[in-house]
């Protein structure tokens, strides 16, 4: 493994890494060990082809498909990814604790969901053991033929920006097998680090709205009613209810940051197509990081429809509203505004 350049991320006054190596992920030094190795296919085929990391793999005695038969945790529907559980290898040169495998077009180009990546880890980043150091290939460019050049801008976007909002990982190694594409990918992580070089989003405490309200615009009828009713009980309340979509298709979403850091609260009102939408997973996953960081909560959900949530999304305490109930609404937002949060 040979260290080709770095980034370091300040994120709470610690700092995270993004490195970039030439080497082998199959044959990695005990001292590069990390704790999830993230691989990338198509949507269910795990072939073990000769030039794939998934046939390098399977040469080492670990099986994708195999592991796909019994996996830890299937995110697909929301985050294009899979866990699987964990791996006891004797070779010297497996050096990784689990699989994360990156299915792109599950829900999306892999340009538009990188980004998946990064959050499908949030349900295990503070889990036992924690996850604190993950490598990968720059995914989707082998048989999947993602020119290199167009995933890697994203996937460094997206990584400095949920390292820096508070993901706790620690080190994300990037490594590239051949060395003629090592050399290319270093003069490209060169050339886009510069705009990332001592960049933190801004920690902005004087709010410009009290409540942020995070929803699925399929609901927009139920989240006017709220709206509604709030700046009835108070109307000098202050909300920012976003009713245009933002760009599905970016690997993170600059506009949206700013809206949610300018806002004391979030209210994620929680249906099953708000599991469905990428934004609404987005705004969910920056409140959680600022809701951890925080010495007061700052993500209020509202259980709006009866949906399949993921357990992670049950840890914060919810206020039930289902289905759709209307006075159920009216007691969920008197309570909210009773409660000592503004």
């Amino acid at each position: 493994m040979r260290l080709l350049d770095s980034l370091i991320v300040i994120s709470n006054g610690s700092e995270h890494t993004i490195e970039l190596y030439h080497g082998d992920l199959t044959n990695m030094p005990p001292t590069h060990a990390v704790d999830v190795l993230v691989v990338s296919a198509f949507p269910n085929d795990y072939s073990a082809t000769p030039s794939s990391l998934i046939g390098a793999l399977d040469r080492k005695g670990i099986s994708i498909r195999q592991l796909a038969h019994k996996k830890q945790a299937d995110l697909r529907d929301f985050y294009s990814c899979w866990l699987s559980y964990p791996i006891h290898s004797k070779d010297s040169g497996i050096q990784f604790k689990q699989v994360l495998c990156f299915e792109p077009l599950y829900r999306g180009h892999p340009t538009e969901v990188v980004s998946d990546i990064f959050q499908s880890l949030m349900p295990f980043v503070n889990g036992t053991p924690h996850i604190k150091c993950i490598a990968m290939p720059v995914v989707a460019t082998g048989e999947q033929r993602v020119p290199m050049a167009r995933i890697l801008e994203p996937l460094l976007d997206a990584a400095v920006n949920w390292l820096a909002l508070g993901l706790p990982v620690k080190t994300i190694k990037i490594v590239e097998f051949s060395e003629s594409k090592a050399t290319e990918l270093k003069g490209a992580f060169a050339v886009l680090k510069n705009r990332y070089i001592n960049y933190k989003p801004s920690k902005n405490r004087k709010f410009s709205y009290d409540f942020f309200i995070s929803y699925s615009h399929q609901n927009l009828a139920e989240i006017e009613f709220i709206y509604n009713y709030l700046k009835q009980l108070n109307p000098n309340l202050q909300i920012f209810l976003d009713r245009k979509e933002l760009n599905v298709g970016a690997s993170w979403q600059q506009e949206l940051y700013e809206a949610l850091d300018d806002c004391h609260k979030v209210l994620a009102v929680y249906s099953p197509l708000y599991l469905l939408s990428k934004v609404c997973k987005e705004e969910y996953h920056i409140a959680l990081l600022r809701h951890r960081d925080s010495d007061q909560p700052v993500l209020i959900p509202m259980y709006l429809y009866t949906c399949n949530l993921p357990s992670y999304m049950q840890l914060i305490q919810f206020i039930d509203c289902r289905e759709g109930n209307k006075n159920k609404i009216r007691n969920a937002c008197e309570t909210i505004l009773k409660m000592d949060w503004l």
